[in-house]
Protein backbone atom coordinates (compact mmCIF):
# COMPACT_ATOMS: atom_id res chain seq x y z
CA UNK A 1 0.00 0.00 0.00
CA UNK A 2 1.14 3.32 -0.66
CA UNK A 3 1.86 5.46 1.99
CA UNK A 4 -0.19 8.46 0.66
CA UNK A 5 -3.44 6.20 0.34
CA UNK A 6 -4.04 6.92 4.23
CA UNK A 7 -6.51 9.14 3.89
CA UNK A 8 -8.70 10.09 7.34
CA UNK A 9 -12.75 10.44 6.24
CA UNK A 10 -15.26 11.99 8.74
CA UNK A 11 -14.61 9.24 11.14
CA UNK A 12 -11.12 8.32 10.76
CA UNK A 13 -8.92 6.20 8.28
CA UNK A 14 -10.48 2.55 7.42
CA UNK A 15 -9.08 0.01 5.16
CA UNK A 16 -10.04 -3.84 4.53
CA UNK A 17 -8.25 -5.78 7.23
CA UNK A 18 -5.04 -7.98 6.26
CA UNK A 19 -5.14 -5.70 2.99
CA UNK A 20 -4.37 -2.03 3.33
CA UNK A 21 -5.56 -2.13 7.22
CA UNK A 22 -1.83 -4.44 8.38
CA UNK A 23 0.14 -4.03 11.30
CA UNK A 24 2.46 -2.23 9.41
CA UNK A 25 0.07 0.57 8.26
CA UNK A 26 -1.22 0.82 11.74
CA UNK A 27 2.10 1.53 13.15
CA UNK A 28 2.87 3.95 10.50
CA UNK A 29 -0.62 5.82 11.30
CA UNK A 30 0.39 5.69 15.05
CA UNK A 31 4.13 6.83 14.54
CA UNK A 32 2.79 9.98 13.11
CA UNK A 33 -0.17 10.41 15.57
CA UNK A 34 2.87 10.63 18.08
CA UNK A 35 4.97 12.57 15.80
CA UNK A 36 2.18 15.54 16.05
CA UNK A 37 1.27 15.30 19.46
CA UNK A 38 5.15 16.10 20.20
CA UNK A 39 5.12 18.93 17.52
CA UNK A 40 1.52 20.32 19.25
CA UNK A 41 1.96 19.20 23.02
CA UNK A 42 1.26 22.69 23.94
CA UNK A 43 -1.69 23.47 21.28
CA UNK A 44 -5.45 23.82 22.69
CA UNK A 45 -3.97 24.33 26.67
CA UNK A 46 -2.39 27.88 26.80
CA UNK A 47 -5.21 30.07 28.09
CA UNK A 48 -7.97 27.63 27.34
CA UNK A 49 -10.68 27.18 29.65
CA UNK A 50 -11.62 23.19 29.94
CA UNK A 51 -15.31 24.03 29.40
CA UNK A 52 -16.56 20.03 30.52
CA UNK A 53 -15.30 20.79 33.96
CA UNK A 54 -18.29 22.01 36.43
CA UNK A 55 -15.81 23.69 38.50
CA UNK A 56 -14.35 25.36 36.01
CA UNK A 57 -10.69 25.05 36.68
CA UNK A 58 -8.41 25.18 34.03
CA UNK A 59 -6.89 22.26 32.05
CA UNK A 60 -3.82 21.62 33.06
CA UNK A 61 -0.92 21.28 30.38
CA UNK A 62 0.49 17.21 30.79
CA UNK A 63 4.38 17.54 31.38
CA UNK A 64 4.61 14.97 28.58
CA UNK A 65 2.87 14.10 25.80
CA UNK A 66 0.44 11.48 26.36
CA UNK A 67 -2.13 9.19 24.51
CA UNK A 68 -4.79 7.03 25.51
CA UNK A 69 -5.73 3.85 23.37
CA UNK A 70 -9.31 1.69 23.24
CA UNK A 71 -9.92 -0.60 20.47
CA UNK A 72 -13.64 -2.83 19.45
CA UNK A 73 -14.37 -5.85 19.23
CA UNK A 74 -13.47 -6.67 15.66
CA UNK A 75 -11.31 -9.29 14.32
CA UNK A 76 -7.85 -8.42 15.83
CA UNK A 77 -8.89 -5.32 17.36
CA UNK A 78 -6.57 -5.66 20.52
CA UNK A 79 -3.68 -7.28 18.80
CA UNK A 80 -3.93 -4.13 16.40
CA UNK A 81 -4.32 -1.50 20.23
CA UNK A 82 -0.79 -3.38 21.20
CA UNK A 83 0.76 -2.43 17.48
CA UNK A 84 -0.23 1.41 18.35
CA UNK A 85 0.88 1.26 21.17
CA UNK A 86 4.16 -0.35 20.67
CA UNK A 87 4.82 2.31 17.98
CA UNK A 88 3.62 5.77 19.69
CA UNK A 89 5.69 4.60 23.35
CA UNK A 90 8.89 3.94 20.74
CA UNK A 91 8.29 7.72 19.97
CA UNK A 92 8.49 8.10 23.98
CA UNK A 93 4.91 9.21 24.50
CA UNK A 94 3.59 7.82 26.78
CA UNK A 95 0.39 5.51 26.70
CA UNK A 96 -2.50 4.69 28.67
CA UNK A 97 -4.48 1.60 26.78
CA UNK A 98 -7.70 -0.17 27.89
CA UNK A 99 -7.38 -3.19 29.76
CA UNK A 100 -10.27 -4.48 27.67
CA UNK A 101 -12.75 -3.52 24.51
CA UNK A 102 -14.06 0.12 25.06
CA UNK A 103 -16.29 2.31 23.02
CA UNK A 104 -15.54 5.46 21.58
CA UNK A 105 -17.36 7.26 24.10
CA UNK A 106 -15.40 5.89 27.17
CA UNK A 107 -12.09 6.60 25.46
CA UNK A 108 -12.79 10.55 24.97
CA UNK A 109 -14.51 10.61 28.50
CA UNK A 110 -10.62 9.38 29.54
CA UNK A 111 -9.12 12.17 27.11
CA UNK A 112 -11.47 14.43 29.00
CA UNK A 113 -10.79 13.00 32.57
CA UNK A 114 -6.76 12.32 31.90
CA UNK A 115 -6.17 15.51 30.48
CA UNK A 116 -4.84 13.32 27.99
CA UNK A 117 -3.07 14.66 24.14
CA UNK A 118 -5.70 12.48 22.60
CA UNK A 119 -6.93 9.26 22.34
CA UNK A 120 -6.21 6.53 19.26
CA UNK A 121 -9.29 4.36 18.74
CA UNK A 122 -9.16 0.96 16.59
CA UNK A 123 -12.39 0.72 14.90
CA UNK A 124 -14.77 0.91 12.10
CA UNK A 125 -17.89 2.22 13.14
CA UNK A 126 -20.80 0.47 10.62
CA UNK A 127 -18.53 -1.10 8.68
CA UNK A 128 -18.91 -4.51 7.45
CA UNK A 129 -16.98 -7.17 9.13
CA UNK A 130 -13.57 -7.15 7.30
CA UNK A 131 -13.25 -3.57 7.98
CA UNK A 132 -11.18 -2.01 10.43
CA UNK A 133 -10.08 1.73 11.35
CA UNK A 134 -8.16 3.86 13.19
CA UNK A 135 -9.65 7.10 14.86
CA UNK A 136 -7.73 10.09 16.20
CA UNK A 137 -9.54 11.91 19.15
CA UNK A 138 -7.87 15.17 20.13
CA UNK A 139 -7.27 16.41 23.33
CA UNK A 140 -10.85 18.02 23.62
CA UNK A 141 -12.22 14.82 24.01
CA UNK A 142 -13.98 15.26 20.27
CA UNK A 143 -13.57 14.57 16.85
CA UNK A 144 -10.54 15.62 14.77
CA UNK A 145 -10.79 18.48 12.19
CA UNK A 146 -9.39 18.65 8.97
CA UNK A 147 -6.42 20.69 10.06
CA UNK A 148 -5.52 17.76 12.49
CA UNK A 149 -6.22 14.90 10.24
CA UNK A 150 -4.65 16.51 7.17
CA UNK A 151 -1.13 16.64 9.59
CA UNK A 152 -1.40 13.17 10.59
CA UNK A 153 -1.88 11.89 6.69
CA UNK A 154 1.00 13.76 5.64
CA UNK A 155 3.19 12.50 8.66
CA UNK A 156 2.38 8.81 7.68
CA UNK A 157 3.21 9.95 3.90
CA UNK A 158 6.83 10.80 4.78
CA UNK A 159 7.32 7.79 6.71
CA UNK A 160 9.35 5.06 5.54
CA UNK A 161 8.57 1.18 5.81
CA UNK A 162 11.52 1.00 8.02
CA UNK A 163 10.83 3.50 10.23
CA UNK A 164 7.16 2.55 10.29
CA UNK A 165 7.61 -0.92 11.52
CA UNK A 166 9.90 0.55 14.43
CA UNK A 167 8.38 -0.19 17.84
CA UNK A 168 9.03 -0.96 21.84
CA UNK A 169 7.95 -4.65 22.60
CA UNK A 170 4.81 -4.30 25.00
CA UNK A 171 5.94 -6.03 27.57
CA UNK A 172 9.40 -3.90 27.79
CA UNK A 173 7.02 -0.58 27.56
CA UNK A 174 5.05 -1.45 30.57
CA UNK A 175 8.17 -2.70 32.24
CA UNK A 176 10.05 0.94 31.75
CA UNK A 177 6.90 2.69 33.00
CA UNK A 178 6.15 3.83 28.79
CA UNK A 179 3.09 1.90 29.13
CA UNK A 180 0.19 1.25 31.29
CA UNK A 181 -3.26 -1.07 31.15
CA UNK A 182 -5.79 1.05 32.65
CA UNK A 183 -9.77 0.76 33.31
CA UNK A 184 -11.58 3.45 31.30
CA UNK A 185 -15.07 1.24 32.49
CA UNK A 186 -15.44 3.16 35.91
CA UNK A 187 -14.52 6.26 35.44
CA UNK A 188 -17.35 6.52 32.26
CA UNK A 189 -20.31 5.31 34.39
CA UNK A 190 -19.74 7.84 37.20
CA UNK A 191 -19.97 10.39 34.12
CA UNK A 192 -22.57 8.88 32.89
CA UNK A 193 -24.47 8.45 36.27
CA UNK A 194 -23.88 12.11 36.66
CA UNK A 195 -25.81 12.87 33.73
CA UNK A 196 -28.93 10.82 34.35
CA UNK A 197 -31.64 10.83 36.90
CA UNK A 198 -31.13 6.57 38.77
CA UNK A 199 -33.41 7.07 41.00
CA UNK A 200 -36.39 8.06 38.49
CA UNK A 201 -35.49 4.58 36.32
CA UNK A 202 -35.55 2.78 39.68
CA UNK A 203 -38.99 4.28 40.61
CA UNK A 204 -40.44 3.64 36.97
CA UNK A 205 -39.12 -0.12 37.58
CA UNK A 206 -38.36 -0.04 33.58
CA UNK A 207 -37.90 -3.83 31.65
CA UNK A 208 -35.87 -3.05 28.82
CA UNK A 209 -33.74 -5.22 26.16
CA UNK A 210 -30.51 -3.75 25.20
CA UNK A 211 -28.24 -4.77 21.80
CA UNK A 212 -24.84 -3.91 21.55
CA UNK A 213 -24.52 -5.66 18.34
CA UNK A 214 -21.81 -8.16 19.27
CA UNK A 215 -19.91 -4.86 19.92
CA UNK A 216 -17.78 -2.41 22.44
CA UNK A 217 -20.71 -1.37 24.42
CA UNK A 218 -21.53 -5.49 25.95
CA UNK A 219 -20.11 -4.58 28.77
CA UNK A 220 -21.43 -1.47 29.52
CA UNK A 221 -24.89 -0.83 28.35
CA UNK A 222 -26.57 -3.54 30.50
CA UNK A 223 -24.85 -2.71 33.78
CA UNK A 224 -25.69 0.49 33.47
CA UNK A 225 -29.33 0.36 33.28
CA UNK A 226 -29.22 -2.75 35.73
CA UNK A 227 -26.81 -0.26 38.38
CA UNK A 228 -30.18 2.44 37.75
CA UNK A 229 -32.58 -0.11 38.77
CA UNK A 230 -33.67 -1.49 35.51
CA UNK A 231 -34.52 -5.16 34.94
CA UNK A 232 -32.42 -5.78 31.58
CA UNK A 233 -32.57 -8.45 29.13
CA UNK A 234 -29.16 -8.37 26.51
CA UNK A 235 -29.05 -10.03 23.75
CA UNK A 236 -26.13 -10.06 21.08
CA UNK A 237 -23.51 -9.58 23.60
CA UNK A 238 -21.46 -12.17 23.08
CA UNK A 239 -18.60 -11.69 21.13
CA UNK A 240 -18.41 -12.48 17.24
CA UNK A 241 -16.25 -10.93 14.96
CA UNK A 242 -18.64 -11.96 12.47
CA UNK A 243 -21.53 -9.55 13.67
CA UNK A 244 -24.02 -12.05 13.33
CA UNK A 245 -23.06 -11.62 9.32
CA UNK A 246 -24.01 -8.12 9.22
CA UNK A 247 -23.00 -4.66 9.44
CA UNK A 248 -23.07 -3.76 13.00
CA UNK A 249 -25.45 -0.41 12.73
CA UNK A 250 -28.26 0.25 14.23
CA UNK A 251 -30.36 0.33 11.09
CA UNK A 252 -33.80 -0.98 11.01
CA UNK A 253 -32.90 -4.01 9.01
CA UNK A 254 -30.59 -5.33 11.70
CA UNK A 255 -32.98 -3.96 14.61
CA UNK A 256 -35.12 -7.29 13.92
CA UNK A 257 -33.72 -9.49 16.88
CA UNK A 258 -34.09 -6.33 19.19
CA UNK A 259 -37.68 -6.13 18.21
CA UNK A 260 -38.61 -9.58 19.34
CA UNK A 261 -37.43 -9.49 22.61
CA UNK A 262 -39.20 -6.36 23.04
CA UNK A 263 -42.20 -7.40 21.98
CA UNK A 264 -41.95 -11.53 23.33
CA UNK A 265 -40.85 -9.75 26.40
CA UNK A 266 -44.00 -7.11 26.16
CA UNK A 267 -40.90 -4.75 27.36
CA UNK A 268 -40.60 -0.72 28.23
CA UNK A 269 -37.83 -0.10 25.62
CA UNK A 270 -35.46 -1.39 22.97
CA UNK A 271 -31.48 0.29 22.87
CA UNK A 272 -29.08 -0.48 20.48
CA UNK A 273 -25.70 0.79 19.97
CA UNK A 274 -23.18 0.13 16.32
CA UNK A 275 -20.27 -1.78 17.21
CA UNK A 276 -18.01 0.90 18.72
CA UNK A 277 -21.08 2.48 20.57
CA UNK A 278 -20.79 6.07 19.01
CA UNK A 279 -24.75 5.59 17.51
CA UNK A 280 -27.63 4.63 18.78
CA UNK A 281 -30.89 2.48 17.84
CA UNK A 282 -34.60 2.65 20.17
CA UNK A 283 -37.14 0.16 19.71
CA UNK A 284 -40.35 1.61 21.34
CA UNK A 285 -42.37 -0.96 24.00
CA UNK A 286 -44.52 -2.06 20.54
CA UNK A 287 -41.33 -2.88 18.29
CA UNK A 288 -41.47 0.47 16.40
CA UNK A 289 -38.32 1.45 15.52
CA UNK A 290 -38.22 5.32 16.14
CA UNK A 291 -35.89 6.99 13.82
CA UNK A 292 -32.77 9.12 15.08
CA UNK A 293 -34.36 12.50 13.76
CA UNK A 294 -36.95 11.55 16.20
CA UNK A 295 -34.74 10.57 18.92
CA UNK A 296 -33.29 13.64 18.86
CA UNK A 297 -36.52 16.09 19.00
CA UNK A 298 -37.82 13.79 22.03
CA UNK A 299 -34.35 13.93 23.78
CA UNK A 300 -33.87 17.84 23.95
CA UNK A 301 -37.86 18.28 24.56
CA UNK A 302 -37.20 15.96 27.89
CA UNK A 303 -34.00 17.86 28.58
CA UNK A 304 -36.06 21.20 28.64
CA UNK A 305 -39.28 20.31 29.82
CA UNK A 306 -38.32 17.47 32.56
CA UNK A 307 -35.01 18.92 33.81
CA UNK A 308 -35.33 22.69 33.23
CA UNK A 309 -31.96 22.80 31.05
CA UNK A 310 -31.24 25.56 28.61
CA UNK A 311 -28.64 26.16 25.80
CA UNK A 312 -28.12 26.49 21.63
CA UNK A 313 -29.07 23.78 19.67
CA UNK A 314 -26.55 22.04 17.20
CA UNK A 315 -27.66 20.37 14.06
CA UNK A 316 -26.02 18.75 10.55
CA UNK A 317 -27.89 20.70 7.46
CA UNK A 318 -29.25 17.24 6.30
CA UNK A 319 -31.13 16.86 10.00
CA UNK A 320 -34.60 17.48 10.56
CA UNK A 321 -36.41 20.97 11.13
CA UNK A 322 -38.38 18.86 13.91
CA UNK A 323 -35.19 19.88 16.38
CA UNK A 324 -35.88 23.34 15.16
CA UNK A 325 -39.62 23.38 16.04
CA UNK A 326 -39.14 22.31 19.52
CA UNK A 327 -36.20 24.71 19.84
CA UNK A 328 -38.03 27.51 18.73
CA UNK A 329 -40.95 26.75 21.39
CA UNK A 330 -38.34 27.14 23.96
CA UNK A 331 -36.70 30.03 22.82
CA UNK A 332 -33.33 28.61 21.78
CA UNK A 333 -31.22 29.10 19.17
CA UNK A 334 -30.32 26.53 16.44
CA UNK A 335 -27.14 26.65 14.74
CA UNK A 336 -26.53 24.26 11.75
CA UNK A 337 -23.19 22.76 10.42
CA UNK A 338 -21.51 20.76 7.49
CA UNK A 339 -21.98 17.42 7.68
CA UNK A 340 -19.47 15.80 9.77
CA UNK A 341 -19.94 14.87 14.01
CA UNK A 342 -16.44 16.79 13.94
CA UNK A 343 -18.24 20.52 12.89
CA UNK A 344 -20.90 19.84 16.15
CA UNK A 345 -18.39 18.84 18.28
CA UNK A 346 -16.25 21.46 17.44
CA UNK A 347 -19.86 23.69 18.13
CA UNK A 348 -19.99 21.91 21.24
CA UNK A 349 -16.84 22.88 23.00
CA UNK A 350 -17.85 26.21 23.57
CA UNK A 351 -20.54 24.58 26.31
CA UNK A 352 -22.78 26.99 25.52
CA UNK A 353 -24.87 24.04 23.13
CA UNK A 354 -27.42 22.33 25.32
CA UNK A 355 -27.28 19.19 22.60
CA UNK A 356 -25.58 18.54 19.64
CA UNK A 357 -27.21 15.95 16.37
CA UNK A 358 -27.16 14.72 13.37
CA UNK A 359 -29.50 12.40 11.05
CA UNK A 360 -27.31 9.44 11.40
CA UNK A 361 -27.93 8.35 14.93
CA UNK A 362 -25.25 11.23 16.43
CA UNK A 363 -25.65 12.43 19.66
CA UNK A 364 -24.15 14.81 22.82
CA UNK A 365 -25.09 17.12 25.41
CA UNK A 366 -23.61 19.84 27.56
CA UNK A 367 -21.47 18.64 30.14
CA UNK A 368 -20.31 15.62 28.23
CA UNK A 369 -17.55 15.22 25.89
CA UNK A 370 -18.23 16.59 22.32
CA UNK A 371 -18.19 13.24 20.89
CA UNK A 372 -20.82 11.04 19.51
CA UNK A 373 -22.57 8.82 22.74
CA UNK A 374 -24.98 6.39 21.61
CA UNK A 375 -24.92 4.74 25.24
CA UNK A 376 -25.54 8.47 26.47
CA UNK A 377 -28.66 8.82 24.22
CA UNK A 378 -29.74 5.45 24.83
CA UNK A 379 -29.87 5.88 28.90
CA UNK A 380 -31.53 9.32 28.36
CA UNK A 381 -34.66 7.80 26.11
CA UNK A 382 -34.71 5.38 29.41
CA UNK A 383 -35.05 8.26 31.46
CA UNK A 384 -37.20 10.02 29.10
CA UNK A 385 -39.84 7.15 29.68
CA UNK A 386 -39.58 6.86 33.17
CA UNK A 387 -40.14 10.33 33.65
CA UNK A 388 -43.47 10.51 31.60
CA UNK A 389 -44.45 7.06 32.56
CA UNK A 390 -45.89 6.29 28.82
CA UNK A 391 -44.41 5.32 25.67
CA UNK A 392 -42.11 7.08 23.53
CA UNK A 393 -44.71 6.68 19.96
CA UNK A 394 -47.11 8.35 22.73
CA UNK A 395 -44.73 11.66 23.93
CA UNK A 396 -43.59 11.83 19.78
CA UNK A 397 -47.42 11.52 19.38
CA UNK A 398 -47.88 14.55 21.37
CA UNK A 399 -45.29 16.19 20.13
CA UNK A 400 -46.22 16.13 16.83
CA UNK A 401 -49.76 17.48 17.60
CA UNK A 402 -48.02 20.25 19.10
CA UNK A 403 -45.69 20.97 16.01
CA UNK A 404 -46.90 18.89 13.09
CA UNK A 405 -45.56 15.63 12.07
CA UNK A 406 -41.81 15.54 10.42
CA UNK A 407 -41.38 12.64 8.65
CA UNK A 408 -37.75 11.99 6.94
CA UNK A 409 -35.91 9.51 4.64
CA UNK A 410 -32.56 8.89 3.81
CA UNK A 411 -31.98 7.13 0.68
CA UNK A 412 -28.08 5.79 -0.65
CA UNK A 413 -28.08 5.40 -4.42
CA UNK A 414 -25.32 4.21 -6.10
CA UNK A 415 -24.93 6.42 -9.64
CA UNK A 416 -23.74 4.39 -13.15
CA UNK A 417 -19.89 5.28 -13.83
CA UNK A 418 -21.92 6.47 -16.98
CA UNK A 419 -22.58 9.43 -14.87
CA UNK A 420 -19.91 11.63 -14.12
CA UNK A 421 -20.47 13.02 -10.46
CA UNK A 422 -18.81 15.84 -10.91
CA UNK A 423 -20.67 17.25 -14.22
CA UNK A 424 -23.58 16.43 -11.80
CA UNK A 425 -22.60 18.58 -9.50
CA UNK A 426 -21.60 21.49 -12.01
CA UNK A 427 -24.78 21.08 -12.78
CA UNK A 428 -26.58 21.76 -9.59
CA UNK A 429 -24.47 24.34 -8.93
CA UNK A 430 -25.04 25.94 -12.61
CA UNK A 431 -28.66 24.73 -13.18
CA UNK A 432 -30.66 23.65 -10.28
CA UNK A 433 -33.75 22.54 -10.50
CA UNK A 434 -36.54 25.03 -9.82
CA UNK A 435 -39.17 22.81 -9.38
CA UNK A 436 -39.23 19.12 -7.03
CA UNK A 437 -42.13 17.09 -6.24
CA UNK A 438 -44.66 19.47 -8.05
CA UNK A 439 -42.94 22.22 -5.93
CA UNK A 440 -41.35 25.40 -6.81
CA UNK A 441 -37.98 25.49 -4.65
CA UNK A 442 -37.66 28.41 -2.82
CA UNK A 443 -34.14 28.68 -1.27
CA UNK A 444 -31.42 26.68 -1.67
CA UNK A 445 -28.75 25.72 1.13
CA UNK A 446 -25.39 25.23 -0.09
CA UNK A 447 -23.57 24.60 2.74
CA UNK A 448 -22.83 21.12 2.29
CA UNK A 449 -23.87 20.18 -0.61
CA UNK A 450 -27.63 20.89 -2.36
CA UNK A 451 -31.03 21.39 0.07
CA UNK A 452 -33.58 22.68 -1.72
CA UNK A 453 -36.29 24.00 0.55
CA UNK A 454 -39.91 24.64 -0.49
CA UNK A 455 -41.89 27.11 0.55
CA UNK A 456 -44.24 24.74 2.91
CA UNK A 457 -40.93 23.74 4.51
CA UNK A 458 -40.72 20.38 2.55
CA UNK A 459 -37.19 19.84 1.95
CA UNK A 460 -34.77 17.49 -0.77
CA UNK A 461 -31.26 17.35 0.42
CA UNK A 462 -28.32 15.69 -1.90
CA UNK A 463 -24.30 15.27 -1.45
CA UNK A 464 -22.04 12.63 -2.49
CA UNK A 465 -20.89 10.39 0.67
CA UNK A 466 -17.67 11.05 1.99
CA UNK A 467 -17.35 7.36 3.55
CA UNK A 468 -17.24 5.30 -0.04
CA UNK A 469 -15.23 4.47 -2.60
CA UNK A 470 -18.24 4.23 -4.90
CA UNK A 471 -20.17 7.25 -6.50
CA UNK A 472 -23.25 7.21 -4.05
CA UNK A 473 -25.38 10.21 -3.24
CA UNK A 474 -26.91 10.27 -0.64
CA UNK A 475 -30.57 11.77 -0.80
CA UNK A 476 -32.51 13.44 2.21
CA UNK A 477 -36.03 14.14 2.76
CA UNK A 478 -38.38 15.64 5.01
CA UNK A 479 -41.68 16.13 4.01
CA UNK A 480 -45.17 16.51 6.48
CA UNK A 481 -47.04 13.43 4.98
CA UNK A 482 -46.43 10.22 3.20
CA UNK A 483 -47.36 11.13 -0.44
CA UNK A 484 -44.62 14.14 -0.53
CA UNK A 485 -42.45 11.94 0.59
CA UNK A 486 -42.69 9.99 -2.15
CA UNK A 487 -42.62 12.69 -4.66
CA UNK A 488 -39.60 14.09 -2.81
CA UNK A 489 -37.51 10.11 -3.36
CA UNK A 490 -38.38 9.91 -6.99
CA UNK A 491 -37.13 13.64 -7.26
CA UNK A 492 -33.87 12.75 -6.14
CA UNK A 493 -33.68 9.42 -7.64
CA UNK A 494 -34.52 11.31 -11.08
CA UNK A 495 -31.33 14.11 -9.93
CA UNK A 496 -29.03 11.61 -8.66
CA UNK A 497 -29.08 9.67 -12.36
CA UNK A 498 -28.81 13.36 -13.86
CA UNK A 499 -32.45 13.66 -15.22
CA UNK A 500 -33.43 16.84 -14.28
Amino acid sequence: MANNSIKFGTSGWRAVIAEDFNRTNVKRVSHAIARHVKENKDYGFKGEEFLLDLKNNKRKTPKNPHVVIAYDTRYLSEQFAREAAEAITDDNVTVSISETEAPIPALAWEVHRTAASGGLMIAAGNEPSYVSGVKWIPFWGGPALSDITEDIEAKAQALTIADSEKGMPFEEAKGNGMLKTANFKDPYFEQIYSLIDIKAIKKAKLKIAVDPNHGAARSYMRPLLEGAGAEVIGIREERDVLFSGRKPDTSPANMDFLREAVKKGKLDLGLACNCDADRYGIVDSDGTWIYPNQILGLLLEHLVKNKGMKGKVARSVMTSHFIDSIAKSHGLEVRQTPVGFKHIGNLMRSGQYLIGGEESSGFTMMGHTPERDGILACLLAAEMTAYEKKPLKKILAELEKKHRPFLTDRIDITVPEEVNMYDLIGKLENNPPLTIGGKSVWRIDSMDGYKFIMRDGTWLGLRPSGTTAKQVMRVYIEAFNQKDVEKLKEAGRNIAFNKF
